[in-house]
C-alpha cells in the first residue's frame, strides 16, 4: 500500500483522482486494475509512448491535459496512487447498491 506521506502535490492528486472517477463512472475499473498492475514497472515506457501518440490524439482532447496526465503516469508513485484511487472508488460505488 502506498505511503501518504509520498510527495505528490495537490493539483496532481486531483488529477489523478479525476481520471479514477472516470474510469469508475464508466464501469472499467477492474480492466484499468489489471492492466495498470501489469504496467506499472513500464510505467516510464507508457508515458514516452503517450508523448509520441500525442499530435495525434490532441487533435481529439485537449493537449494541456493530456501532456499533463502523460508526465504524471511516467512515475510509479503516481500509477500506484490512480490504482488506490480506482480501489477506493470501486469499493465505495459497491458499498452504495
Amino acid at each position: 500500500m502506498m505511503d501518504e506521506s509520498m510527495s505528490i502535490c495537490q493539483s496532481d492528486k486531483q488529477l489523478i483522482s479525476s481520471l479514477a472517477q472516470k474510469i469508475v463512472r464508466h464501469g472499467m475499473a477492474i480492466p484499468a486494475i489489471f492492466f495498470l498492475e501489469m504496467v506499472k514497472y513500464l510505467s516510464f515506457f507508457g508515458g514516452q509512448i503517450m508523448i509520441f501518440f500525442g499530435p495525434i490524439i490532441t487533435s481529439f482532447i485537449p493537449s494541456h491535459s493530456y501532456y499533463k496526465m502523460a508526465e504524471l503516469l511516467e512515475d510509479r508513485k503516481n500509477v500506484e496512487f490512480l490504482l488506490i484511487q480506482i480501489e477506493r472508488l470501486e469499493r465505495l460505488r459497491k458499498n452504495e447498491k
